[in-house]
């Protein structure tokens, strides 16, 4: 079960926390991996921790220089089968005050740069008449939060277009959905006081932040032969923050 050897993935953002849960978790059951990422020491640490030749680390921001990476990645591993579009950034602020350029930005980096990445990745996909597209979205997706309009908007966008893809391509072998996290365990959370975790975890019924490893789990669902019945769907990982 969930097997992917034979199996290439192109993991974006995997010098944070979720995308390196992502990337161990499909390497562990089998996959060749191209990694992207814009800390360089982060992704290089990574890539040596999961062990050399078929991993392939690509230093890039997602934002300036994505038309490069599906070919790099198709050329270093063979093919592309599975792509997790996990790069994001967030440019916080209250609707009123927010500058065009943070709106801009969000948007580029976590809708815009995730759909090139996905139409080049379809490509090879559509060919082999196989492939898996998994887009991390956020709860905030669905429900909103204060101070995030440009976050919350390009993350929705996401989920819209991931289901227009999965309907343009299903009868191709291909899958395209979106997981969509919750409040997960991070350097961010650590730094909380006591108080403000216990604010946060009353949204939350189950009491607690998710971890990476749950994000990645679904991920690997979805990108096994066990998920290929399941496409245009959002799988929310959020403790039952948001039940949809």
């Amino acid at each position: 079960m969930f097997d992917l050897s034979g199996k290439t993935a192109l993991v974006t953002g995997a010098s944070g926390g979720i995308g390196g849960a992502i990337a161990r978790t499909l390497k562990a059951c089998g996959a060749k991996l191209a990694l992207s990422g814009t800390r360089a020491e982060a992704l290089q640490a990574l890539a040596d921790e999961l062990g050399g030749a078929e991993i392939l680390p690509c230093k890039l921001d997602v934002a300036e220089e994505v038309e490069a990476l599906v070919p790099a990645a198709v050329d270093k591993l063979g093919q592309l089968d599975i792509l997790v579009n996990n790069a994001g950034i967030t440019r916080d602020g209250l609707a009123m005050r927010m500058k065009d350029e943070d709106w801009a930005a969000v948007l580029r980096v976590d809708l815009e740069a995730a759909f090139r990445l996905s139409r080049a990745a379809l490509r090879p996909m559509m060919k082999a008449r196989h492939g898996r597209i998994i887009s991390i979205s956020s709860v905030v997706g669905s429900i909103g939060n204060p101070g995030q309009a440009n976050y919350a908007a390009a993350k929705a966008g996401l989920e819209g277009m991931t289901r227009s893809l999965a309907a343009e391509v299903a009868s191709r072998g291909v899958t395209v959905n979106c997981v969509a996290p919750g409040f997960i365990a991070s350097a961010m959370t650590d730094a909380l006081t006591d108080d403000q975790k216990a604010k946060m975890f009353e949204r939350i019924p189950a009491g607690r932040f998710g971890e990476g490893s749950d994000v990645a789990a679904a991920v690997l669902w979805l990108a096994s032969a066990e998920g290929a019945y399941v496409t245009g769907q959002s799988i929310h990982v959020n403790g039952g923050m948001y039940m949809g």
